[in-house]
């Protein structure tokens, strides 16, 4: 049994908060019963009807996607672009997947996708600061002033933005190219290519190696693998 505004949440209806409202106002029924008690718990079994319309209580799935280049982090383009869902077999792309923290079409790496509407919204919640790594290929050579400068803070379109960690990796002289790691919490790709570009070193390339604890370990360019048991259970006691 679970409360029945968390299986609303969870159906992507809406927030729990929302769906709380919902039930206080008389709009959800149970097996063709209106509830309004907050707190009424329900079954994955039970008919839950929302605003007239039956909920979808389909079996929560969770995956990490070593996502490439050329491949959106959304399931509908107008230009009919790849997509996330273009690397995934049909037995798992048949679900109502949506991505967490997404990625730029030019930006590869760790994605997380799931029909867990509830966790979704809370992991993506600016305040949640949930930690993302990068590697970051840039053009021309960084001195050692510039990473000092981005410890410490840099003001990007009247944005501070201060990673949480930042280290040179590579200097690549012949090719006139530096590699850095970086580690931010809620600031978002497009901010991190901000930040370099005021720094004037353009991304050339930029990977998520880390989406908090879940790394690409084991993950190769283009494929995925579903979450275990403990980790979707960390990641919710991460966001309480």
């Amino acid at each position: 049994m679970e409360r029945l505004s968390k299986l609303i949440a969870q159906s992507g209806v809406s927030s729990r908060r929302k769906a709380e409202e919902l039930i206080l106002a008389g709009k959800v029924k149970v097996n063709g019963e209106v509830i309004t008690q907050l707190g009424t718990k329900a079954n994955q079994s039970d008919l839950i009807e929302v605003d007239g319309k039956v909920i979808n209580k389909e079996r929560l799935v969770y995956f990490l996607i070593n996502k490439p280049t050329g491949y959106l982090s959304t399931n509908q383009d107008e230009h009919k672009r790849r997509n996330f869902l273009d690397l995934m077999l049909p037995e798992d792309k048949q679900f109502r997947l949506f991505p967490v923290a997404k990625l730029e079409y030019d930006t590869a790496g760790a994605l997380l996708v799931t029909n867990d509407g509830e966790l979704t919204r809370k992991l993506t919640r600016r305040v949640s600061g949930i930690e993302k790594e990068y590697m970051v290929r840039v053009s021309g050579i960084m001195i050692k002033e510039k990473i000092r400068q981005m410890r410490n803070g840099i003001s990007v379109e009247g944005k501070i933005i201060q990673p949480r960690e930042v280290q040179l990796m590579e200097l690549d002289k012949k090719n006139q190219s530096t590699l850095v790691r970086i580690v931010i919490g809620d600031e978002t790709n497009k901010e991190i290519r901000a930040l370099f570009k005021t720094l004037e070193h353009p991304v050339k390339n930029l990977t998520r190696t880390r989406y908090d604890f879940l790394t690409l370990e084991g993950v190769e360019r283009g494929g995925y693998r579903p979450l275990r048991a403990h980790e979707v259970k960390r990641l919710y006691r991460e966001i309480s």
